[in-house]
């Protein structure tokens, strides 16, 4: 695993089809192929292309599906700089960790986990649609390479302290779950020569409390002795992600008397549990939260990175309507034929009217625009939309859900 990879790379995702059989055996032939490919084409940076191959010189170019290139530095081609990452989606779809819990003669089946085999196909596209501050992906991603490279390396854990504990925290809807979705299926794909096999667990932390005050520790435990059986087999990286972590891991100064124990057991069991998992070489732990102010001090202080994701800013708000609108053109909802609307004062005001969104409610406005739309608005016997005229309607749609959250606000008061 390449701890320092050079600027000058330029790293290409190479997503073979099944039909190409056993994919270590054809990796070196179908490089090669690649590579002469891309001699004679240049293809696209950061954008995932769709491959259709045509003559003989490249028959084994028809088992790949799609490529996502991408780099440091973009101007500056050269095909002995590509370096190819090679893989093939899991098919076996998202697995449901159910835990049954008895107390008192009552039992309560209990969603414990979901458990996926990466890369999945449910997150293909997931990494290049999150659109967040320059550069922030890549330093996370880096992170995570370099983490899990100084634990290949047998790094004395007493010399140099990491614990492969990633916290990012802001408000809701702002894209912390995917980002961790989208960082370990980019990990699938480019550790896969170390790794054989990646999974990735996402923990229900608000079920593995359970109603049952003396059950939630015990709930911890048999769930992180599940995650102990897969990393036992170092051919598989397995990256573990808590949503919402507040749930499991409140801060202990701030329980009151009359909080029951079990809230402080669960505490006690999950970091009991990090610290046992993070001495295996395979591990990441991967963690979200909303209210990182109510964090136990003791979790925060096992955190390598406590990142911020805020709402998105100006830029990104442009490239989450942009991204929405050339996929309205791709299904033919909108007209593509008017590519210069992006400059006109009406975008513009939208996208001013946009500030202080999350991300999730930005892209629910395309579907809550279309709710207002008249074919009177549209050219006569025009079957698509014009983009002008959808943007009006975004604009509607968007002063609804701004109004609609001022009156919630009013409403608490």
């Amino acid at each position: 695993m390449n701890l320092f990879p050079s600027k000058k790379t330029i790293h290409m995702e190479v997503c073979v089809k099944p039909s190409i059989g056993r994919l270590s055996e054809m990796e070196a032939p179908l490089t090669e192929s690649l590579k002469r490919y891309l001699t004679f084409d240049q293809l696209p940076f950061n954008k995932t292309v769709k491959f259709v191959f045509e003559g003989a010189d490249y028959d084994i170019l028809q088992h790949v599906d799609s490529v996502f290139m991408e780099s440091a530095n973009e101007t500056d081609f050269d095909v002995d700089n590509v370096v190819f990452h090679l893989f093939t989606l899991q098919r076996r779809p998202m697995e449901l960790e159910i835990f049954d819990s008895e107390a008192d003669g009552d039992s309560e089946s209990i969603p414990s986990s979901n458990h996926w085999l990466l890369p999945s196909p449910q997150f293909v596209g997931l990494w290049e649609n999150l659109l967040f501050e320059a550069g922030l992906k890549e330093r996370l991603f880096k992170f995570a390479l370099s983490a899990l490279a100084l634990a290949q390396h047998q790094v004395d854990p007493n010399v140099v302290t990491c614990n492969r504990l990633l916290l990012l925290h802001g408000p809701p809807g702002t894209g912390k779950t995917s980002l961790c979705k989208a960082l370990a299926q980019k990990l699938s794909i480019y550790t896969r020569t170390a790794f054989h096999c990646t999974h990735l667990i996402e923990i229900n932390s608000h079920s593995l409390f359970s109603k049952w005050f003396s059950e939630s520790g015990k709930l911890v435990m048999r769930l992180f002795a599940k995650i102990h059986e897969i990393i036992q087999d170092s051919q598989n990286l397995v990256c573990v992600l808590i949503d919402e972590v507040e749930s499991l891991a409140y801060s202990r100064n701030c329980m009151s008397s009359q909080e029951p124990k079990d809230a402080m057991r669960v505490v006690n069991a999950l970091l009991t549990q990090l610290d046992s998992i993070k001495g295996k070489a395979n591990v990441l732990v991967l963690a979200t939260s909303n209210l990182a102010e109510t964090i136990d001090l003791a979790f925060l202080d096992r955190a390598d990175i406590k990142q911020y994701i805020g709402l998105p800013n100006e830029f990104a708000i442009r490239k989450i309507y942009e991204s929405m609108i050339y996929e309205l053109k791709r299904v033919e909802i909108l007209d593509g034929e008017q590519d210069g609307i992006f400059e006109d004062q009406l975008l513009h005001e939208l996208i001013t009217y946009s500030q202080g969104m999350s991300g999730r409610s930005l892209r629910k406005l395309p579907f809550l625009a279309l709710t207002f739309y008249e074919e009177e608005d549209n050219c006569p016997n025009q079957r698509k939309i014009r983009l002008e005229v959808f943007i009006h309607y975004l604009l509607q749609a968007m002063k609804k859900q701004k109004e609609d959250h001022q009156l919630m606000e009013f409403g608490k008061e």
